[in-house]
C-alpha cells in the first residue's frame, strides 16, 4: 500500500513509513480529466511529508499545482468545501491566501472511491520551513512578529464569515470543550456520536486524568471566553503554513496555507494556538529552558497587536488559555489515530504526551516562565 520511497514525520520527530500512498501517475492522470490547469505534460515535483494526507506539488504547462489527497473518513467533499468556502471569503476580503481551484463543474472537492481530492494554485512566496518538523520555533523574531501581524488580518477578514460548526471532529481544531461549564460533561455528550474516541477511552480513567491535568486550568475559563465572539479561524497557525517574500528590509507573509483545522472558534483562541505552535519546541522539551522562547510568544503578540486591537485582560485570559488550548484538538487526533489509522501507540502518544502532556508542562518552570512573559505584556 505504501511507496517505499516515500517517508513522513512521525510523532517523535522522526521519519516513517505514511498510513497514505502517496499520489500516485494515475490519481494526476484522473485529476487532469477535470480540471483544465492539469492537462498537459504533467509533472510530479515533490511528495509531502505531513503525515495526516498525501499531499504533492506538480508542474503543469500553466503552472505549480498542489494537489491533496484525503480517505474519505476524514473529509468528505462536503466537509472539505467547508474549508475552502472560508478560504473564498478570505481572499474576497484582500488576504493572500493560496487560490483553491474549481473543476470543469466548478467543484473544489472531487470524491474518487476512497478519497477526496483538492488541488490549489502554487502560493506565492518561499517555502522556508518546508522540510522543518512541526513545532520548531520560527529562525526568528522579526519573522513571529510578521506572523502575528498576519494572523490579526486575517482575523479581520473573518468577521464577515459567519457559518456553522465544523461537521466533523477528525482533525478539525474546535474550543467546545474549553468553552464548556464543565468539559468532562460535555465530552461525555459527545461521546456516542464519536464511537472512536469513545472506544479509546472505555478503558482509560479518562475523568480522573482529564480532572488532574485540565481542570485546575480550565477553572472560570468558561465565564471569560463568553465575551470572546466565536469567529472563524485557522487553528494551525505555524510558520510552516506561511510563505515569505524575502526583501532587503524584512522577510514578510506572502501566502497563508493549509486551512485543514480551521473552525469557528475566536480570536484569543487562535493566538493561543499560534504562541503554543510556535514558542515550544515541543519535540526538544529535553533542552530545557532553550526550548521554551518567550520572544518568539511576545513578538507574535506585538505582531498581532500592531494590526489588531487587545485589552490587558484579554491579554490575561489568552495565557491562561495556553496550556488547554490543545484540549479539543488533542482528543480530535486520538480518536483520528484509534479509528482511522487503527495505531494504538501513536493514539497513545496523542492522548498521555500531547493531550496530557503538554498541560503538566505548564506547570514546570518553563511553563510558568512563559505565562509569567505573557501575563506582563498586560
Amino acid at each position: 500500500m505504501n511507496s517505499p520511497a516515500h517517508h513522513v514525520q512521525g510523532l517523535d520527530n522522526d521519519e516513517v513509513p505514511p498510513d497514505w500512498p502517496a499520489i500516485s501517475a494515475g490519481e494526476i492522470a484522473w485529476l487532469q480529466r477535470r480540471f483544465v490547469e492539469l492537462q498537459g505534460d504533467c509533472r510530479l515535483l515533490w511528495h509531502s511529508p505531513r503525515p495526516f494526507s498525501a499531499a504533492a506539488l506538480v508542474q503543469a504547462p500553466q503552472g505549480r499545482f498542489f494537489i491533496k489527497r484525503h480517505h474519505c473518513s476524514v473529509r468528505s467533499a462536503a466537509v472539505l468545501s467547508e474549508e475552502h468556502r472560508f478560504i473564498a471569503h478570505l481572499a474576497a476580503q484582500g488576504l493572500p491566501v493560496v487560490q483553491v481551484i474549481a473543476d470543469q463543474n466548478g467543484a473544489t472537492a472531487l470524491e474518487h472511491g476512497v478519497w477526496t481530492f483538492e488541488v490549489h494554485a502554487e502560493g506565492i512566496g518561499q517555502d522556508l520551513y518546508r522540510d522543518v518538523p512541526s513545532w520548531t520555533p520560527p529562525a526568528s523574531v522579526e519573522q513571529a512578529w510578521q506572523a502575528g501581524r498576519m494572523l490579526a488580518l486575517l482575523h479581520t477578514a473573518a468577521e464577515g464569515f459567519h457559518a456553522p460548526q465544523r461537521a466533523t471532529h477528525l482533525l478539525v481544531a474546535r474550543d467546545d470543550l474549553i468553552r464548556a461549564e464543565d468539559p468532562l460533561a460535555a465530552l461525555t455528550a459527545q461521546l456516542p456520536d464519536r464511537p472512536g474516541l469513545a472506544a479509546y477511552l472505555a478503558d482509560t480513567p479518562w475523568q480522573a486524568e482529564l480532572q488532574r491535568a485540565i481542570l485546575p486550568w480550565h477553572m472560570g475559563l468558561a465565564t471569560r471566553l463568553a465575551a470572546e465572539p466565536r469567529l472563524w479561524g485557522h487553528n494551525d497557525w505555524h510558520v510552516s503554513n506561511l510563505l515569505w517574500q524575502i526583501g532587503s528590509g524584512a522577510t514578510t507573509v506572502s501566502s497563508v496555507l493549509d486551512f485543514g483545522l480551521a473552525s469557528p472558534t475566536s480570536a484569543l483562541y487562535d493566538l493561543a494556538t499560534a504562541i503554543e505552535r510556535n514558542a515550544i519546541a515541543w519535540l526538544q522539551l529535553d533542552r530545557g529552558a532553550q526550548a521554551v522562547r518567550g520572544d518568539i510568544a511576545l513578538a507574535l503578540l506585538v505582531g498581532y497587536r500592531d494590526a489588531r486591537a487587545l485589552s490587558a485582560d484579554q491579554v490575561r485570559l489568552l495565557a491562561d488559555l495556553l496550556p488547554v488550548v490543545h484540549l479539543d484538538f488533542a482528543l480530535s487526533e486520538v480518536e483520528y489515530f484509534h479509528a482511522i489509522t487503527g495505531s494504538r501507540a501513536n493514539a497513545d502518544v496523542a492522548y498521555r504526551t500531547f493531550l496530557l502532556g503538554h498541560a503538566d508542562w505548564f506547570r514546570t518552570p518553563a511553563g510558568q516562565g512563559l505565562l509569567a512573559t505573557l501575563r506582563s505584556a498586560a
